[in-house]
């Protein structure tokens, strides 16, 4: 199927969650896959750790080994404090997704799904910093990149999942949308006997001051155990208050994480390395999603969940889409009909996400209220049935077709929320 003026079939800019996803599913079908990773594996990103049954999915059919022995830790849903309250949630019971989650350090985690494209016939480019595009000087098409250290890379399509800062997306003028919402997320890890607990710990308080009397922020802290003796500490702020942008999150995270009992062991001393923080790309907040031969999967086309920050699963569910959308195309001769198949991924991403996340923007919009904040917290902690609505809401795990009667709710409304 390579043509011979061509590298690969696609070249991936990027080796994370949607990239690596993307190469192994393009690799297996056969397609030859270039992947450029400015990095070395392994490598730190900033993350929270914590992957929702939703990334286990993924990780599920992608073949890799999830088990403690493998060095995964699993959980069995969510503990919510708040309100003075503590309420242990297990992920649903649902057919369409695993039972439990799963948590690994970033560090790794990486590494092994980029290992894991290269088992399956991706060649993965590490150290290889990707500049710009090559376009066809007559069309404008996007027909490979060129990198930093002067290589080119040539291929009929391009798939974009640098991350966050996406710098191939803005050389590509792509640029950032101001009306989706955006977030921040900061973390530490630390020395704890917290290590193996088996649940997510979210805490849905978090006080620009003195709690009870300043500012309730738009957002969350959380507190995951990695397995490994450590735990993973952190916070995620919404842009949807007055104090985004004005407050000192290391600073926060500090105030906070000091106010938390001392036998957890979140303390300056039991610390492994500094506080990390990194933005979040939420709702579908860069657009378009494809065009002239390059599309845009993962945080690359902001696709971070706007209810609850998680951003692997969809970078890892979107780069699946974009390979069998891209497969199909190069299916097809070239001209009319492979540029109509490769219009069709917006549609699809649409089609998946695009009504979910309007809810998203709807809710990010309303929690950056305090006092819509502090009625969420008081007064809908102490009733399980409306939490495990919000658990399949703010989680997006529902049976895609029936299920009960909260699954039914949530659907419909994804179904007539506007995409947009």
């Amino acid at each position: 199927m390579t043509l011979p003026e061509y590298d690969a079939d696609v070249v991936v800019v990027g080796a994370g969650p949607g990239g690596s996803t993307a190469a192994y599913w393009l690799a297996q079908t056969g397609l030859s896959v270039v992947v450029c990773e400015k990095t070395k594996f392994p490598r730190e990103k900033v993350c929270g750790d914590g992957l929702t049954p939703r990334a286990v999915k993924q990780l599920v059919a992608m073949g890799i080994d999830t088990s403690a022995e493998a060095g995964w830790l699993a959980n069995k849903g969510l503990r919510i404090m708040g309100g003075g309250m503590r309420l242990e949630m297990p992920w649903p019971d649902l057919a369409a997704y695993p039972g439990h989650g799963l948590v690994r350090q970033r560090h790794d985690f990486d590494d092994i799904l980029a290992r894991t494209a290269q088992k399956a016939g991706a060649q993965i480019h590490e150290l290889t910093n990707v500049t710009e595009p090559i376009r066809d000087e007559r069309t404008g098409r996007v027909e490979g990149v060129l990198t930093k250290d002067g290589r080119s890379f040539r291929a009929p399509v391009t798939l974009v999942a640098d991350g966050n800062s996406t710098r191939f997306s803005l050389a590509l003028d792509r640029q950032r949308r101001e009306d989706r919402p955006m977030g921040v997320a900061y973390r530490r890890y630390y020395k704890s006997p917290r290590s193996n607990d088996d649940w997510l710990e979210s805490w849905l308080e978090l006080w620009d001051g003195e709690p009870g009397k300043d500012r309730l922020l738009p957002g969350y802290g959380w507190i995951f155990g990695m397995g490994d003796g450590t735990s993973n500490v952190g916070l995620g702020i919404l842009n949807t208050s007055d104090a985004f942008g004005q407050t000192d999150y290391r600073d926060l995270l500090d105030r906070w994480v000091s106010a938390l009992p001392e036998e957890w062991g979140f303390t300056p001393d039991n610390a492994t390395g500094p506080i990390r923080g990194a933005a979040l790309p939420m709702g579908f907040n860069r657009k378009p999603h494809y065009a002239d031969g390059a599309l845009l999967v993962g945080d690359a086309g902001g696709m971070v969940n706007p209810m609850n920050g998680e951003g692997i699963a969809y970078a890892m569910e979107s780069g699946r889409i974009a390979a069998e959308v891209i497969a199909q195309a190069l299916a097809e001769p070239t001209g009319a009909r492979r540029e109509r198949v490769l219009d069709n991924y917006p549609k699809l991403l649409n089609e998946t996400y695009g009504g979910y996340y309007t809810l998203g923007r709807y809710f990010v919009r309303a929690i950056g209220h305090p006092s819509v904040m502090k009625l969420c917290t008081r007064h809908g902690l102490p009733h399980p049935v409306l939490m495990k609505f919000c658990l399949k809401l703010l989680a997006n795990l529902t049976e895609p077709r029936g299920g009960d009667a909260m699954d039914r709710i949530i659907n419909g409304l994804t179904r007539i929320a506007p995409a947009a």
